[in-house]
């Protein structure tokens, strides 16, 4: 049998993936994986099983892999499905295991540990405060026994492993995702990765130097609640817009954000955040646009072109000006 394991290259598709490996070690078989760019999902197009095989999805939105969910599941392969973005219709099938939970205060890591009753939960931890679920990885690692200082370890793990998914191509990355994917493989402990892996110092470096160039960037638009940044045409840009997001979301407090990177073929990516107790969803904004997509108060869209940035400025701007 082989099981193929689909994952966002993010901190809670390759902490979830983490998890399940540990768990599924009792059930040899060949391993293959799939995965990408954060912003890669589309990704259940890209398995070869056939029936008999296995398959494991990971923190890709549901409604944008249904075509090929539903032949894998026709073909005869079992799939399991956790995630927690938008899903639509859940196909009603025997082979199909899903745990699907859209509440901003879960993220797929939460939905992993949940399945697996806390087994391996500082993975869990560690994914997610990846997915910047803070008050929630602080009470899943005081529910592990972790002491604060080994929690905080955990945070920064996290923070560095979410930040490498972000980029147009894996040429942008600073590790690829299925390369990461493996080098935690070699891991039981997540505090035993941080404390002596190359690899994890390799993210954790990179991702200051790029924190200190992104720390220079000042807003292209402000109205009250409503900021906008315009990023350069640089690898390094790519990678912090993710995390810049964040980052300038909770420098912002009560404003909604979008930062925007221009595609190295045309066109830019969106990543926008907004407060959790804003009125408007981020992923309904989103949603708008034939690329969009994400969660309540993080989502993105995955291509909007360049002579649509003005209005998508105006867009924003009236959507989420405070009143």
């Amino acid at each position: 049998m082989i099981h193929t394991y689909v994952f966002n290259g993010d901190a809670d598709g390759l902490c979830a993936l983490r998890q399940l490996r540990l768990a599924d070690a009792e059930t040899p078989s060949e391993v293959k994986l799939v995965t990408g760019v954060k912003r890669d999902i589309a990704l259940l197009e890209r398995v070869e099983a056939s029936a008999g095989d296995a398959c494991t999805v990971l923190d890709v939105s549901l409604d944008v892999n249904r075509s090929a969910l539903r032949a894998l599941l026709d073909g005869g392969v079992s799939v399991r499905y956790f995630d927690h973005h938008f899903a639509g219709e859940v196909p009603k099938h025997a082979k199909l295991e899903a745990h699907l939970d859209m509440s901003p205060h879960v993220c797929t890591s939460l939905l992993v540990d949940r399945s697996l009753a806390g087994r391996f939960r500082s993975w869990a931890v560690v994914g997610t405060f990846g997915d910047s679920l803070v008050e929630e990885g602080r009470a899943l690692a005081e529910s592990a026994g972790l002491a604060p200082d080994a929690a905080e370890r955990l945070r920064d793990l996290g923070v560095a492993i979410n930040y490498n998914a972000y980029g147009e191509t894996i040429a942008d990355l600073h590790v690829p995702p299925a390369d990461l994917a493996e080098e935690m493989s070699r891991y039981t402990d997540p505090l035993d990765f941080a404390a002596t892996s190359p690899t994890f110092r390799r993210l954790r470096d990179g991702f200051r130097e790029d924190m200190a160039m992104a720390s220079r960037l000042a807003p292209s638009r402000k109205v009250g609640g409503a900021i906008l940044f315009e990023l350069p045409d640089a690898a390094w840009a790519r990678r912090a817009s993710g995390t810049l997001a964040n980052d300038l979301a909770k420098a912002h407090a009560g404003s909604a954000v979008a930062i925007v990177s221009p595609k190295s073929g045309g066109g830019c990516l969106v990543s926008i955040r907004v407060p959790r107790e804003s009125s408007v969803s981020a992923e309904v904004f989103c949603r708008r646009f034939p690329t969009g997509g994400g969660r309540r108060t993080a989502a993105g869209i995955n291509h909007l072109p360049t002579e649509e940035l003005e209005a998508f400025a105006q867009a924003f701007e009236e959507q989420f000006r405070a009143s």
